[in-house]
């Protein structure tokens, strides 16, 4: 299957041998000679190259024989796991939504000139997208809960490619937005959905991994999709690409139609609307809500600013964004598989370890936008940490949520990612607007995940206090 577009990374790439664009007002007359890094093009091809690896990897892994040790009784595991095609349907689909989720970060100075708004106007866009997944995932998986999950998932596809037709169409900022949220209607009920079907298409040692692998659609969607729509947007304007988008949320339904079948999906809950949201009740599942707002909104206090915070603290002219997003995207690549692969092994310590070390990048990246080649390698580092956190976040949640709701719990945890976004993207515009100014939003950044971080080891050590309970129980009875 190919995947990658070489064509659309070689031109990101070039972009960096060119010399930067300003308008004739602008006073800039260092850029007035061609820019030559010769550490850009490599560090951004061989970023590539790491990350084509590592997503051929990936996908492989489903095809080798589950590993058991000598002393094991698994007869059936002797033989190569069934190819999950499925799987790779809703990776498919995963790009898809997580283009148009991403794209519009690389277009934030377009749209602002375009609609005549401010960039933090502009970067309301993507918290009104945010907002619209966390409104619409529990309301639409409610909804959806009694039809089957094949028909719920192309019902969705629909919906996402309705809404970028009318993103591309719209006249101005205010239908932009609602044309936004309506797109984001289907993101959380999708991945949710798309989290249930994916580990029940694969063997309980590699649950973890069928997430991780779903979510490398979301991945490649930043590697490909967000440097070939800011690309677009730059050469051919920011409509352009979201028609991109729309195709390619018509090739998602129909793959998804091709290769999910009606009975690895899974038919439709029973359980009542009241009994899916009963789910709420459970403690461990509203701290593991908790730790995935907080802990991913640092990931989007930085991200939704990154044109701004590479053009004005790090030098790179509009064009050269794209070539450096290109390194983002394989670090959210090499996160993602590393995060899934761990948290197979040991949940808890990945799901910890992970925040911590999310939460250090962003504080060290507070010291290192003014230089470009450490801003270049903190942005890969960013992508990776903060995608080594997803696959133990959404296991954490499915595995206190078993049972009646999971599906409910699943998309709520999709649109707590998002509602973490919005609040990212809120208070890095905060920020900025009060005059603090750009070079401290990683540092903002870095507070939100600490958040996250105190609320998962809560979690846990609860987890921790009820296990030593029950053992001091079980003692007394014997």
């Amino acid at each position: 299957m190919q995947i990658l577009n070489l064509p659309v990374i070689s031109s990101s790439i070039a972009v960096f041998g060119r010399p930067a664009m300003h308008s004739p007002s602008s006073a800039a007359p260092a850029a007035a000679t061609p820019t030559k890094r010769p550490w850009a093009y490599a560090m951004t091809a061989g970023a590539f190259g790491i990350g084509t690896t590592v997503i051929s990897s990936s996908i492989a892994a489903f095809d080798r024989p589950t590993m058991h040790s000598p002393s094991s009784a698994a007869p059936a595991a002797a033989t190569p796991t069934k190819r999950p095609w499925a799987l790779y349907a809703l990776t498919v689909g995963a790009f898809g939504i997580g283009t148009t989720e991403f794209v519009i970060m690389g277009l934030l100075l377009q749209l602002a000139g375009d609609l005549q708004v401010s960039v933090a106007m502009a970067g309301l866009l993507i918290s009104g997208y945010a907002l619209g997944v966390f409104v619409g995932a529990p309301l639409l998986t409610a909804a959806l809960s009694r039809v089957p999950r094949k028909t719920a998932l192309l019902a969705l596809m629909a919906i996402f490619t309705l809404g970028n037709i009318a993103c591309a169409l719209a006249p101005d900022y205010l239908v932009l937005m609602v044309a936004r949220v309506v797109t984001s209607l289907a993101h959380g009920t999708f991945f949710g959905v798309g989290a249930v079907v994916a580990t029940s298409v694969v063997p309980a040692d590699r649950k973890a991994s069928a997430i991780s692998t779903m979510f490398t659609g979301l991945t490649v969607a930043t590697l490909l999709g967000v440097p070939a729509g800011a690309w677009l947007g730059l050469h051919y304007g920011w409509r352009s690409t979201f028609w991109a988008v729309s195709a390619i949320g018509l090739l998602a339904m129909t793959v998804v139609a091709l290769f999910v079948s009606a009975r690895e999906a899974g038919a439709g809950s029973a359980v009542s609307m009241r009994e899916e949201f009963k789910v709420l009740k459970r403690g461990h599942v509203l701290l593991g809500l908790g730790a995935t707002v907080l802990g991913f909104a640092g990931v989007f206090t930085v991200f939704t600013f990154v044109q701004p915070l590479l053009t004005r603290l790090s030098g790179f002219s509009d064009a050269g964004v794209s070539a450096v997003l290109l390194v983002f995207g394989v670090g959210m690549v090499i996160g993602n598989v590393i995060g899934g692969r761990l948290a197979d092994r040991a949940l808890v310590p990945t799901l910890l370890g992970s925040l911590a070390v999310l939460a250090g990048v962003l504080a060290l990246m507070g010291f290192t936008l003014q230089n470009q080649a450490l801003a270049v390698l903190f942005i890969g580092l960013l992508g990776a940490a903060g995608f080594a956190t997803v696959a133990p976040l959404q296991l954490r949640v499915l595995d206190k949520a078993s049972g009646a709701g999971q599906s409910m719990a699943s998309s709520l945890n999709i649109a707590a990612f998002n509602l973490g976004n919005a609040l990212g993207a809120w208070l890095g515009g905060v920020v900025i607007a009060d005059g603090t100014g750009l070079s401290h939003v990683p540092w903002a950044a870095a507070a939100l995940t600490l958040g996250g971080l105190a609320v998962a080891w809560i979690s846990v050590r609860k987890d921790a206090v009820r296990a030593t309970r029950a053992a001091a129980a079980q003692a007394q009875a014997c």
